[in-house]
């Protein structure tokens, strides 16, 4: 099939890339001339494990391109997604559908037969109507039918995701769309994967549903690792033996800072616009974006705590700095604002990260980066563990013990075990292994 992505960033250059590999033939097209002119010379803007190497593949097969002429890519397009950007609205949090609807009336005015335009980008409910009647407004005379195909990537495992998903969901009104987006995703209904055909609004609600169930997920277990330490209970043994429910599962039950990156923390929000319009307000997830908005300077005061109680004029070695491994994803990391919280303190930051560094400078002031995790720890009263990046699971902590002027150890992804640590001269500090209280308190507790 002749298949258009409309917008080139995370979902769309993975997904491309994706249908290219199933033997379609795939236009990706940006409006950033710089962007397309990197992928047309065999760049890759963003860092995914696995997308350089397919995304050159498919350019050498020839299923693959690169354009900014959005006109002349959808005049002979069978199926045009649209996969731009939805952040959340400046001043109330709602999502900015500004992009969706430019693409909407770029893609109408040029249509040339019956075409199926799907809704990639993650979106309210209701943005499918506004996207049909905005192309019905702009071009009368166009043969179409609008689909609702939200994606499910993680970051860091995109491409297994996109080839081996747990679903594949379509929301359509028009059934002529429905031949259509079988055939996209042939390859995959051949392998099994299961295909829900929904209808749009629907479809469009799975979405903000699902990220909403798991960001709530990782906050139940964040809320019981502070409970874990206020009792000497051990948070990863609560995790395992909840986790073996079936009906619980143990993914996202991973004790840490919190929550980032660029879905959970704006589809969570803007849920709870879509549910308070709606007359509808959301308790649970209301509560669950409070709680993680606040978690994350929270960890902040577990380095200081460990700095005897002040981090000013003493050097913090922060290690990882995007949100997840695998990425270089900085939006809404949790680093950004234990860092920010640690120099309001007065401290001074050395960080390292294998890939998000570039990322991360726009968006952090006054950090030393670092050529490896031994230089950011040079002169640190502590060091702080932000992110799990398997390049961070087996330091030398005599060495890297050695090179820093204190012996804080903060471990916010409970990758090391505490003895170990102790053994190397730390003073450790994780999440939610809390030492069993005085025998007074737990009296005092059941009391």
């Amino acid at each position: 099939m002749r298949i258009v992505m409309t917008g080139s960033g995370y979902v769309g250059l993975v997904s491309g890339a994706c249908l290219a590999d199933f033997g379609h033939d795939v236009i990706c097209v940006d409006k950033d001339e710089r962007k397309i002119a990197l992928l047309q010379d065999g760049g890759v803007p963003i860092y995914e494990p696995g997308l350089a190497d397919l995304i050159a593949r498919n350019v050498k097969g020839g299923r693959l391109t690169f354009t900014t002429d959005l006109a002349a890519s959808v005049a002979q397009a069978d199926v045009v997604f649209i996969a731009v950007g939805t952040p959340a609205r400046r001043g109330d949090g709602h999502a900015d559908l500004s992009y969706v609807y430019d693409a909407a009336r770029e893609i109408a005015s040029a249509l040339t037969g019956f075409t199926v335009i799907v809704t990639k980008s993650t979106v309210p409910v209701g943005t499918g109507d506004e996207v049909d009647r905005i192309i019905r407004e702009t071009n009368p005379a166009a043969q179409f039918a609008v689909a609702s195909n939200p994606e499910f990537l993680r970051e860091g495992a995109a491409i297994q995701d996109f080839k081996r998903p747990d679903r594949i969901v379509i929301g359509l009104e028009d059934e002529r769309a429905r031949p259509v987006m079988e055939e996209v995703y042939r390859p995959l209904y051949l392998n099994q994967a299961p295909i829900q055909f929904t209808g749009r609004r629907t479809s469009e609600l799975i979405k903000y549903a699902a990220n909403a169930f798991l960001a709530m997920k990782i906050t139940y277990i964040n809320e019981m690792a502070d409970l874990c330490e206020q009792v000497g209970a051990d948070v990863q043994q609560v995790a395992r033996g909840i986790g073996l429910d079936n009906r619980i599962g143990s993914k996202f039950l991973h004790a840490g800072p919190g929550y980032g990156g660029s879905c959970f923390p704006k589809d969570t929000l803007a849920l709870v616009k879509t549910a308070e319009d709606a007359g509808a307000p959301i308790r649970l997830i209301e509560t669950t974006v409070a709680i993680n908005e606040s978690r994350k300077r929270a960890m902040a005061r577990k380095v200081v705590a460990v700095c005897n109680g002040s981090v000013r004029g003493k050097t913090i070695g922060v290690l990882g700095l995007t949100f997840k491994p695998n990425t270089d994803d900085m939006r809404d990391a949790p680093s950004l604002s234990i860092i920010r919280a640690l120099q309001d303190g007065g401290a001074q930051v050395r960080a390292y990260d294998p890939e998000g560094m570039e990322a991360a400078q726009p968006m952090l002031q006054d950090v030393t980066f670092c050529a490896n995790p031994y230089e950011a720890a040079e002169g640190a009263a502590a060091v702080v563990i932000v992110t799990e990046w398997d390049a961070l699971r087996a330091l030398d902590l005599r060495r890297l013990r050695a090179v820093m002027a204190g012996d804080g150890l903060v471990d916010l992804r409970n990758i090391y075990r505490p003895d170990v640590a102790e053994a190397a001269g730390f003073s450790y500090v994780s999440v939610g292994r809390g030492a069993l209280p005085e025998p007074e308190l737990l009296v005092q507790a059941a009391e």
